[in-house]
């Protein structure tokens, strides 16, 4: 079995020059979109096309790295703004709708914990999975490994080491869950700021509209967390 069939598989593997030449394709690719017109929106958006593994009018503001790009997997309307890091040597899924903020880092890649095997040079990837909906602070940290359910909120700065449930806002390190995202906030913003009424009949009007379950959902039941 080759290392990048070990990868592949979630074993323990060596980059070796045959893993080297998978990751210079992402290189070049990135190298191309961190050096372009900024203001080139579609040019961005087909360098984008071409270095993911799977994406759907994906927006993303350079600069922006990762290791393969083909590992990474994701849905209807992704933004990843400034600065995001990809560690993709697992799979990293992301579902529709999702956000992340300016220097969001998520790592799939990892080390044996003892020196005397991490310096054999073996490294691993575990799978992240991000769920529809997801809003990702600023310089928030995603460790290998960890689910964040559909419509959470993970808080700035946050370092997210464990699984995070759908319908739920989380902040600190390590991250916890915080509350849990209600109907009640679908009229509120900035700190219990409360929607003014002409954005309000706006947002009932796109919802009336354009109706989308997944896009536009409802927290029709309670859940404990």
């Amino acid at each position: 079995m080759t290392n990048s069939e070990r990868r592949d598989k979630g074993l323990l593997y060596i980059t070796d020059e045959a893993v080297m030449q998978e990751q210079a394709v992402a290189r070049r690719l990135t190298q191309k979109l961190n050096t372009m017109d900024r203001a080139d929106f579609e040019g961005l958006k087909a360098v984008v096309r071409e270095l993911l593994g799977r994406s759907d009018g994906a927006v993303i503001n350079p600069p922006f790295y990762c290791d393969y790009g083909k590992h990474i997997e994701v849905g209807k309307n992704f933004f990843a703004n400034y600065n995001c890091t990809i560690l993709d040597v697992g799979k990293v899924i992301i579902g529709d709708n999702c956000q992340l903020a300016p220097n969001v880092a998520i790592y799939t890649a990892g080390h044996p914990v003892h020196p005397a095997s991490r310096n054999t040079l073996f490294e691993y990837g575990v799978e992240v999975v991000i769920g529809n909906n997801v809003w990702i602070g600023g310089n928030a940290v995603i460790c290998p490994g960890v689910r964040i359910g559909d419509n959470a909120v993970i808080g700035a700065g946050s370092v997210v080491t464990r699984d995070i449930p759908a319908w739920t806002v989380a902040a600190g390190n390590p991250c916890k869950v915080i509350r849990e995202i209600t109907e009640e906030d679908r009229w509120v913003y900035f700190r219990g700021q409360s929607v003014d009424k002409d954005t309000m009949w706006e947002m009932q009007r796109i919802w009336r509209e354009a109706p989308d379950e997944v896009r536009f959902p409802e927290r029709t039941e309670h859940k404990e967390v």
